[in-house]
């Protein structure tokens, strides 16, 4: 038998005690308003989404500009459906071409415009005071540091059980 002091509190979620709940709780509320707040952002001020910045910066990074549709759906964790209907919308924007892979004439990969590439240098600035300003600014370096190890350790264990990234 489990000494008193050991007990854990259920929660109203099962499986979880109040401690695990609570986090959950505040991490998920923390990640949905941070997400909402980027969004409005970006939206206002570029008429792009944070999932469009993600991957426009993707693309901006790579090493020729391009990556294929199913790799950056695999990034972002989207069906290809939905990566095929944002690039869509970004390629008749200009930010973004769709091309047949050269190295695989059966797939498609998206390449960053000069455009693209201009947009994603603004959107970025604007990104980075968004997150110093909602995310980090209000954390101490310790913290900082035991939010990136936290992370790293939730996407390991993601990574292992073959969720996407």
């Amino acid at each position: 038998m489990v000494a008193p002091s050991r007990r854990r509190t259920a929660s109203d979620l099962p499986g979880l005690d109040i401690a695990e709940q609570r986090s959950w709780q505040n991490y998920l509320n923390a990640a949905l308003r941070f997400h909402a707040a980027m969004d409005h952002c970006l939206t206002d001020s570029h008429h792009l989404s944070v999932i469009d910045m993600r991957v426009l910066d993707i693309l901006d990074k790579s090493e020729n500009g391009a990556a294929r549709m199913g790799d950056l759906a695999d990034a972002l964790a989207a069906s290809a459906h939905h990566m095929t209907k944002r690039i869509s919308r970004l390629e008749g924007r200009g930010l973004v071409r769709r091309e047949q892979n050269s190295e695989d004439r059966r797939g498609v990969v998206a390449t960053i415009t000069a455009e693209g590439r201009s947009m994603a240098k603004h959107a970025s600035a604007d990104y980075a005071h968004g997150v110093k300003t909602h995310l980090v600014g209000s954390l101490s370096r310790r913290q900082l540091t035991t939010l990136e190890e936290n992370c790293r350790r939730i996407n390991m264990g993601l990574e292992q059980v073959g969720s996407p990234p």
